[in-house]
């Protein structure tokens, strides 16, 4: 998917971006941030919706002091669907 999502153009995510930290013994986790007492990964499936989170990110970088990478993944397979 390129550009902005818009809902209603039966638009596919073909990837997905994710803001992801990466600690000293080089495992990674996705970063997050809370919105409303709730996690909210900084993930998206367009790039204006994950540039909208830099900030984000770049306080996850300040404060846990871990290089933090705008990661694409594009591989597609689904695994199941929900009832």
């Amino acid at each position: 998917m390129s550009g902005a999502w818009k809902a209603g153009t039966g638009q596919k995510i073909e990837r997905l971006y994710a803001w992801v930290a990466t600690e000293p013994d080089g495992g990674e986790g996705v970063c997050s941030m809370l919105l409303g007492g709730v996690q909210m990964p900084l993930i998206g499936a367009d790039m204006a919706r994950v540039e909208s989170l830099r900030d984000h990110a770049a306080f996850v970088a300040r404060m846990s002091g871990y290089p933090v990478r705008l990661v694409e993944f594009s591989a597609r397979k689904v695994l199941r669907e929900a009832p």
